[in-house]
């Protein structure tokens, strides 16, 4: 029987603990709890200022609806007191990076319009070729390497990654370094990734990011390309130059977010279907009919966004909790694609499951690279399942210490090619 912690401050404290995180099982479990009993839970944990916790489906879907009542700013994610401190001593500025994730109206609808259409699925079309290549590439380096491996380190990391890299026009041999800054950005809770375990250490990570972006910035400037640099770069706000702070904060949210996300889901997946082995059957079976549901299974499955959070701007009720205006309510999607309202035995995992899970956010804020991530984990899970005959764990899969994005960080698999 898993521990479930229920009472303040030790439910608060444990939540909050990214250490906690790396036990999926035990996050799960707290989860369900407070679906059903605290599903809307003033939390006070030490560090942090308090906030509700939001776990249903139902309440987070109604708060990401209203852009008016429920907005980004001042605090976008679930962070603590010190860093938030840091950030506004060390960088002059309320958060380390300003993207869209920060943003709300009118900001936020003009700078998404910039790269909207360039997401748009009638436009991805054009990449399927490419994505459908690389994928091809990095399962012959499955085949390359004789049957064992770490998926998530050999594979689901690097693909993603060359992915987003060509479409952010990244050059192949910058690569690794923005694999190391990505995970240091994400992971900095995590004691195998992070950089130091100083708090301003996470600052030098998006100061790196920035000094490597100004510089593509002047490159596509100076010599636009058909890649989304030169579209954010060369994009006009009022009248002139996107501004460096929002022009770093597109260029880093796409590289990030684009890849950590994606690679999380693709190895979560993988794992998924070998836990599952009837679910993968019948994915092999008839993967035209069920690869799209599938999918969106996988990620409903991994949710590697945990959460984000709004702050009501007006006095109102959540799931029948009075939130006053001013307090801040932390979406907890992981939470809510585990929902027994919303999915039928939702800790089932059901490659044929109709998608309605929130892993990628709801209303004004979705996250703008849908498609794209959809198109990706198609291309390799139709390569995986055309030329892998056999596949099954070859130890202990082992998970991130985030609270925010995070998945799986290593996949032991033993496997035959066909």
């Amino acid at each position: 029987m898993l521990e479930v912690v229920t009472e303040s401050p030790e439910l608060d404290d444990a939540l909050v603990s990214t250490r906690r995180w790396a036990d999926e099982a035990w996050v799960h479990a707290q989860f369900a709890w407070l679906r059903e009993n605290d599903p809307v839970r003033w939390m006070s944990p030490n560090g942090f200022d308090p906030f509700f916790s939001v776990t249903r489906h139902a309440d987070i879907k109604a708060i990401e609806s209203d852009k008016k009542l429920f907005i980004n700013d001042p605090r976008p994610i679930l962070s603590g007191k010190i860093l938030e401190a840091l950030t506004q001593h060390l960088a002059g500025r309320r958060h380390l990076v300003r993207s869209l994730v920060t943003m709300d109206d009118p900001d936020h609808t003009r700078y998404r319009a910039l790269t909207q259409r360039w997401f748009m699925g009638s436009n991805l079309r054009r990449l399927e070729g490419r994505i459908a290549e690389l994928a091809t590439e990095y399962v012959n380096r499955l085949a390359d390497l004789g049957g064992e491996c770490d998926f998530v380190k050999d594979v689901a990391m690097w693909y993603p990654l060359r992915v987003i890299m060509s479409i952010l026009g990244v050059p192949d041999e910058d690569e690794p370094l923005m694999l190391k800054l990505t995970q240091e950005l994400f992971g900095s809770a995590d004691p195998d990734v992070q950089r130091s375990f100083e708090p301003e250490s996470l600052m030098d990570v998006v100061a790196d990011f920035e000094a490597y972006f100004q510089a593509l910035t002047a490159e596509r400037r100076a010599k636009p390309t058909d890649d989304v640099a030169s579209l954010i770069a060369n994009a006009r706000i009022d009248g002139g130059p996107v501004p460096e702070l929002e022009t770093n904060g597109y260029y880093i949210i796409i590289a990030t977010a684009g890849h950590d996300t994606t690679s999380s889901s693709a190895a979560g997946g993988l794992l998924a279907l070998i836990e599952n082995p009837g679910e993968l059957a019948k994915l092999r079976e008839n993967p035209d009919r069920h690869m799209g549901s599938a999918i969106d299974e996988v990620i409903r499955w991994v949710t590697p966004v945990r959460q984000f959070m709004r702050t009501a701007t007006d006095d109102c009720r959540v799931g029948g909790v009075d939130v006053a205006k001013g307090q801040a309510c932390a979406l907890w999607y992981v939470s809510a694609n585990r929902d027994d309202a919303v999915f039928e035995e939702p800790f089932s995992f059901r490659v044929d499951r109709r998608a309605n899970h929130l892993a990628f956010g709801y209303g004004p804020h979705v996250c703008l690279g849908q498609h794209l991530a959809r198109m990706e984990l198609a291309a390799l899970y139709r390569e995986l399942l055309s030329r892998v005959d056999h596949v099954e764990l070859n130890g202990d899969p082992a998970y991130t210490r985030s609270t925010f994005v995070g998945g799986l960080k290593s996949l032991p698999i033993r496997y035959r090619m066909k």
